[in-house]
């Protein structure tokens, strides 16, 4: 029986999950992010200003939704030099698209000139003092979880997170796979720590986003979600389940499985590859000056091999689709356990 691994019912949106506004940082106001992007294909954006979570549905409608979001950081200390500080940054998406308030809100991280004035005194009574140190950042993801938030950890490279700094890390609902304005900057996000974090058994998304402050840093990098209908709970749901991908480029059409066997069908390019948790990969390239749009992968050995391994829940796949520029697309990753549910 035919599987599907990205739902064969509903449309495919596409979304910006990372941008700032005049709100905090950012150099537009939020009615000219939205006519942007609308022009350039887009029918979601997630607002993620600096420490305040800022509603903007005013400017949602049948064509359009504004996702409620927040960017909010922990210091290791507070430097002048900020080149000098470790530091992580993490988008927050709220399921209630009026929150006003997220669970870790720290009032002394509101600093930039416009966010004060989104700051209540209640804000002030309920804020959360943030600590540098692994213990406390799990602590803080899982406030947000509880609060029905998904938790998406920023620009990793940018940050200059090593190993450690994030392997132990729990309640993530995804990583940055891609950032467009620090790609500009030279800060070149990877894989591998959704990778890292996979293989520990944290079931994180790769995402693509722009984290865009002004528009040269804007349309890059996108995540296309699934969902029956660009309803905010439809939309919110779907990211929660993973019916998306990440991309810079290249569309991931279908994805399925049947008879132990993934099949793939893209838009044209170069090379499409499922990799495993393990150095198991299966391919297909095109042939020079040529390109494809579909992938057919026997994975049976495997999965039989994963059944007397370490277990279906750690073993896994996914997918990566590269186009003749370079640009690449991203599946999540589809762990064993959860298909034969």
């Amino acid at each position: 029986m035919k599987q599907y691994l990205l739902p064969n019912k509903g449309k495919f949106y596409k979304a910006c999950l990372h941008v700032h506004s005049r709100v905090s940082d950012g150099n537009r106001e939020p009615e000219e992010i939205k006519e942007e992007y609308m022009a350039h294909g887009y029918s979601i954006v997630a607002f993620s200003d600096h420490d305040v979570m800022v509603p903007h549905n005013d400017l949602t409608d049948e064509n359009f939704l504004a996702l409620t979001a927040v960017e909010a950081q922990v210091n290791s200390c507070k430097d002048d030099d900020f080149d000098y500080v470790e530091t992580i940054h993490f988008n927050v998406f709220s399921r209630d698209p009026e929150k006003t308030f997220f669970a870790c809100f720290d009032a002394g991280y509101v600093w930039m000139s416009r966010t004060p004035e989104y700051v209540t005194d209640e804000h002030r009574k309920k804020s959360y003092t943030r600590h540098w140190g692994i213990e406390h950042f799990n602590e803080m993801f899982e406030l947000c979880n509880k609060d029905d938030c998904l938790v998406m950890l920023n620009h990793p490279v940018w940050s200059q997170m090593r190993y450690n700094d994030y392997i132990d890390m729990k309640g993530l609902w995804g990583v940055e796979c891609y950032n467009n304005e620090c790609y500009k900057f030279g800060f070149e996000d990877t894989m591998t720590p959704v990778d890292d974090l996979l293989r520990k058994g944290e079931r994180v998304i790769p995402t693509a986003t722009d984290d865009a402050h002004r528009a040269w840093g804007s349309f890059g990098g996108w995540m296309m979600i699934k969902s029956e209908a660009l309803r905010y709970q439809d939309v919110f749901d779907a990211m929660k389940r993973g019916d998306l991908y990440a991309s810079t480029g290249p569309e991931i059409k279908e994805l399925w499985i049947e008879n132990g066997k993934v099949h793939v069908e893209t838009s044209p390019c170069v090379k499409i590859a499922l990799s495993t948790e393990r150095r198991a990969i299966f391919k297909s390239n095109a042939r020079d000056g040529e390109t494809i749009t579909w992938g057919e992968y026997d994975i049976n050995d495997y999965i039989a091999r994963s059944r007397q391994g370490f277990g279906m829940d750690k073993n896994y796949f996914r997918i990566t689709v590269t186009d003749e520029w370079g640009r690449k697309a991203y599946s999540r990753a589809y762990f064993l356990d959860e298909l034969e549910k």
